[in-house]
């Protein structure tokens, strides 16, 4: 089976890169042979691959930035992937894509479900949302998986900016009021995966919408904690803040532990706890650094 991958340098698509070839022949585009802010060039590239799955692991994802950015935001996280899922139903292949919890306002105190009503309150949230109605109405076979708190050992992330701030030695100011669920770049690419080898078995009544985020629910605070702990960096100061005491530009959802019922359902597919998650990449993190046991 022929897989073209939307976004090889990013969080998710390295880890696709890793877990994708060894098993399906897999094309990867990422800039500059695509632009996913010109969609008018995306259906073709999509018809000449010929593809049998096209996994969408692009996205404009600089959150506060999208503030001042609406009309590019919408163009890239909601135009170019309808483009796309419009290709995808042309030439009967299954659509990928992964949407985020900035759908959600945060105002709930239980885990929202695929069903949980969306109201976005950034730009960010809003042009994803976007993005998931519009390839729900260019086709049917289209699976998305809506995650958040991304991470991993490559790229921007919070795990990689605390141990850079926790290197400097001054006090770091964590946001302790924001609940969700840390999610690790590599176990999503294997459910990715995993989701792929039974879609190629012939499961054709498993499309649609799914929540895809490691297991348990943490604060920003406690997530930083958990690293550092992780890592044997006793001295890293840390400190709880709420989140008025750290404004930004987008508000953030306050709650947004998704549950992955659905998935574990239909699929089978659970993906594993945050706190093991965060151990693994910290590993990882060691050998590519190649660095002992107590420090990156």
């Amino acid at each position: 089976m022929r897989i073209l991958v939307v976004g090889r340098v990013g969080q998710l698509g390295s880890a696709l890169s890793e877990v994708l070839p060894e098993r399906y022949e897999t094309k990867f585009l990422d800039q500059p042979n695509i632009d996913l802010a010109a969609p008018s060039s995306l259906r073709e590239i999509v018809l000449s691959s010929r593809p049998a799955v096209v996994i969408n692991a692009a996205a404009y994802t600089a959150v506060d930035r999208a503030e001042s950015e609406a009309a590019l935001v919408h163009t890239i996280n909601a135009d170019a992937p309808c483009v796309m899922a419009s290709a995808c139903k042309e030439i009967d292949a299954v659509f990928m894509h992964y949407s985020t919890d900035f759908v959600f306002d945060g105002a709930s105190g239980v885990p929202y479900s695929e069903n949980s009503p969306t109201a976005p309150a950034s730009v960010y949230g809003q042009s994803k949302l976007a993005g998931e109605e519009a390839i729900a109405a260019a086709t049917k076979r289209h699976v998305i998986l809506r995650t958040a708190w991304l991470y991993s050992s490559v790229g921007h992330n919070f795990l990689k900016t605390m141990l850079r701030l926790a290197e400097g030695g001054s006090e770091i100011r964590v946001v302790a009021d924001q609940v969700g669920s840390p999610t690790y770049a590599w176990d999503l690419a294997q459910v990715t995966r995993a989701i792929v080898d039974k879609l190629d078995q012939g499961s054709e009544d498993r499309f649609g919408l799914y929540h895809a985020v490691n297991a348990g629910v943490t604060s920003w605070h406690g997530f930083a904690t958990k690293i550092f702990d992780l890592i044997g960096w006793k001295e890293a100061r840390v400190r709880a803040i709420s989140t008025e005491e750290y404004p930004t530009p987008a508000p953030r959802p306050r709650f947004s532990a998704l549950s992955c019922e659905r998935l574990r359902q239909t699929f089978d597919l659970t993906l594993p706890d945050w706190q093991d998650a965060v151990a693994r990449c910290l590993q990882r993190l060691r050998v590519e650094n190649g660095a002992g046991s107590t420090s990156l």
